[in-house]
């Protein structure tokens, strides 16, 4: 899936830039990659795998609740949340 590797990629950037951090007071980017279709049963968009109400919140939500969608869509996407740097994923 691309899609999955795209968002995940963007999550990993995001993470190792220090914006998904407990102490950073960075505001959240968004996880939109551009791709912007839902999946046919309608549930979520398949490139940032957000639901039509959390893309509706997205631009209102605080910096929890936008944590709270990054770790919702990365359960989607069957995706670890917050991202491992990717120093670790190449270790055995």
């Amino acid at each position: 899936m691309i899609a999955t590797e795209a968002i995940a990629a963007r999550a990993r950037l995001l993470g190792a830039a220090g914006y998904f951090d407990q102490n950073s007071d960075e505001v959240i980017p968004s996880p939109c990659i551009s791709v912007c279709r839902m999946a046919p049963d309608g549930g979520h968009c398949e490139g940032c795998f957000r639901t039509v109400a959390e893309i509706r919140a997205w631009s209102t939500a605080d910096r929890a609740q936008r944590l709270a969608i990054w770790a919702r869509l990365a359960q989607r996407a069957a995706m670890p949340f917050p991202p491992e740097p990717a120093s670790q994923e190449l270790q055995p």
